[in-house]
């Protein structure tokens, strides 16, 4: 029987909690559950409280996993909740690795990055996993008459999973809005992922990454993010008042 994982508020946004994110997403794959992923962080959380269509988006999302570490750290401390972060770039390297390993032969399509960049992440993973079946890519940066030629490419190729990687919300609103093409399939919001994969940027280090300074690290590499990072002080101040405003905070309102 296909079951559905735990959920629990994080600022009235629900996030899934479970031992294995990538097996619960292969069960998804074999039952033709169609499922969108969200990778929910602090700053994500802030934007949806200015961005009602994206807060809707993350309610309706079969499942969100605590990808930041301020999410990670608000279920542990305020809702005591045995719980790691799990960044989405490697729940969809788990993703991919489970697939090829069950030889699902279910097939693969990258969206998202700079020209170039989709398919450079694609030829990674191929050597990598030479059995694994990639359908197609197709770079984030386009016309709208190549867009449309995009949604008739997933109509007819219906891959089974589809990593979108245009950023926050624009991944998440652009698949809530075209998952209907492809409504058996696994959607996952990858964010950066493909300039990790193609080699264009690298990932933190791992000493910086167990102390919760991944963001320390993104900044440095990207330091025009930073007002966007004021989002982090933003999302500590209203956890605690959120968590002491109110008596059912670890219950999650479907």
């Amino acid at each position: 029987m296909f079951k559905f994982p735990q959920v629990f508020p994080v600022l009235g946004l629900p996030v899934h909690i479970m031992s294995n994110y990538p097996n619960w997403l292969l069960d998804c794959l074999k039952a033709g559950q169609g499922t969108h992923v969200v990778t929910l962080n602090a700053e994500m959380t802030m934007q949806a409280e200015r961005n009602l269509p994206l807060a809707k988006i993350i309610k309706n999302a079969e499942l969100v996993i605590p990808d930041g570490a301020g999410v990670a750290l608000y279920l542990q401390y305020l809702l005591g909740q045995k719980v790691h972060r799990f960044p989405g770039i490697e729940l969809a390297e788990s993703l991919l690795q489970i697939i090829d390993q069950e030889q699902t032969s279910a097939s693969i399509f990258f969206y998202g990055g700079a020209p170039g960049i989709a398919e450079k992440a694609a030829d990674l993973w191929q050597k990598q996993l030479p059995t694994l079946k990639i359908s197609g890519t197709h770079s984030g940066y386009h016309s709208l008459a190549e867009e449309q030629q995009l949604l008739q490419t997933l109509t007819q190729l219906q891959p089974q999973v589809i990593f979108v990687g245009l950023g926050v919300p624009r991944q998440e609103l652009w698949i809530a809005e075209h998952r209907h093409l492809c409504p058996h399939s696994i959607w996952v919001g990858v964010g950066g992922s493909f300039d990790i994969w193609s080699g264009i940027k690298t990932r933190a280090p791992r000493w910086l990454a167990n102390n919760n300074l991944e963001w320390l690290y993104r900044l440095y590499q990207e330091p025009w993010r930073w007002q966007r990072m004021l989002a982090l002080p933003e999302f500590v101040y209203k956890s605690l008042i959120y968590r002491w405003t109110r008596k059912d905070v670890n219950r999650w309102e479907f």
